[in-house]
């Protein structure tokens, strides 16, 4: 029984990430290792274009049929990775999830001790259309830090800056109101690009200990009053309003 996916002449790892099944990189991954078949025949490179009457099957299973695009909003706790698994056996996200969630991916990361909103889609093609550089998706973070704030040094980073040969666009960053004079302040930092730790080593850059990051936004969503482990669907209205293009 054929699978269709109503997607005739796209290549195999695309078309798995759009079911569902994985991320493009992961179904690359699935292929080399052999475990996915087109039309009887094991695939043995992901360079490949399938049409919406191939056979397609992942670890011997069909792939199921693709699903309407959805997005969760989930407050990610600290303390947890954004992968599918790890070695050292540390928590991850994916493991947190209700039982009754279908196969979802992130769009990006949050690092280890980072926490806040991450956003999850069953959609692979979502989350690299939301991931993207050119869509300059505007991420909003509280960020506690140790040491002396300089605030003529926070308005600078409008510039942007160069930290070990790496150039971060630029940042806004300013500190928070109403909040006594110490050793800890909180900050509140937008950024686009979100480069690997990159508000943790511009931070650092500065003389700054980061000792608490909480993504509050990602473009138009809100982490709003969501509690920590909390997971909630983005409306279908709601989803289509902020990402029209995408559904075009």
């Amino acid at each position: 029984m054929s699978q269709k996916s109503s997607f005739a002449g796209e290549r195999i790892a695309k078309l798995l990430a759009r079911v569902g099944v994985c991320s493009r990189r992961e179904a690359e991954r699935l292929i080399i290792d052999g475990r996915v078949t087109v039309d009887g025949k094991v695939l043995a490179s992901p360079a490949l274009n399938v049409t919406d009457s191939s056979r397609i099957t992942v670890n011997g299973k069909p792939i199921g049929l693709r699903e309407e695009t959805r997005l969760w909003r989930y407050h990610k706790p600290a303390g947890t990775l954004t992968t599918t698994r790890d070695p050292q056996g540390r928590p991850t996200v994916f493991e947190k999830l209700p039982p009754e969630m279908p196969r979802v991916v992130s769009v990006g990361r949050l690092d280890f001790n980072t926490e806040g909103l991450l956003l999850l889609t069953n959609d692979g093609a979502l989350a690299r259309h939301m991931e993207l550089p050119q869509n300059a998706w505007m991420r909003h973070y509280r960020v506690r830090v140790y040491g002396v704030v300089d605030p003529a040094t926070l308005a600078a980073l409008a510039h942007g800056v160069t930290i070990s040969g790496i150039r971060y666009e630029a940042v806004k960053a300013e500190i928070e109101k109403n909040q006594a004079e110490g050793a800890n302040r909180w900050l509140s930092v937008s950024i686009r690009e979100g480069k690997n730790r990159e508000i943790r080593k511009i931070m650092e850059h500065l003389g700054l200990q980061v000792t608490r990051l909480i993504r509050t936004s990602f473009g138009p969503f809100p982490l709003g009053k969501l509690p920590r482990g909390g997971i909630e669907e983005v409306p279908r209205r709601a989803l289509k309003d902020a990402l029209g293009n995408f559904f075009t």
